[in-house]
């Protein structure tokens, strides 16, 4: 089984934009609210993938990602995704090993800004960055499938 280990953390600060060292617009769209997994088409750029990824809350979740052609992708979030598409740029920052990365949303999700490290194991150990500020692996609301049907803009409160 593909296994992702995943912490996301709130981005503090504009530090961690003098360490960026390459950036790709994102847009992904939702075929699914509710089951199991959530099922999305993505494209990175160029590139285009079929994703499937567990829907539980945690720092670990099964996830399957297929390439797909980039045309198709298109057409799949212009006519069958549930909701507009969540749109950000992924910024990638080294730190202390490790690769960041930081997604800021645009559109209706501006301005989020969220900070997400993959990690070989759930315990392993790594430093967190001045810009790295509150966990919010287990908040659900954060995942971007959620942003898809209740966008950060719409939110009550101040995060």
């Amino acid at each position: 089984m593909a296994l992702e280990i995943e912490r996301k953390f709130l981005v503090v600060g504009e530090g961690w934009r003098k360490a960026t060292h390459a950036s790709e617009h994102f847009a992904q769209g939702y075929l699914n609210q509710t089951g199991r997994a959530s099922v999305r088409v993505r494209i990175e750029g160029e590139q285009a993938n079929l994703n499937l990824k567990a829907a539980q809350v945690g720092a670990s979740r099964a996830e399957y990602e297929y390439a797909i052609p980039l045309a198709e992708a298109r057409e799949i979030l212009d006519h069958l995704t549930l909701t507009p598409p969540v749109e950000k740029t992924r910024h990638w920052v080294e730190h202390a090993g490790h690769v960041w990365e930081i997604d800021e949303f645009v559109g209706a999700n501006a301005p989020l800004v969220v900070a997400e490290i993959e990690l070989d194991a759930a315990d392993e150990a790594f430093e967190r960055p001045e810009w790295v500020g509150a966990e919010i692996t287990d908040d659900v609301r954060y995942y971007n499938h959620a942003l898809a049907f209740e966008p950060y803009s719409h939110w009550d409160n101040d995060e």
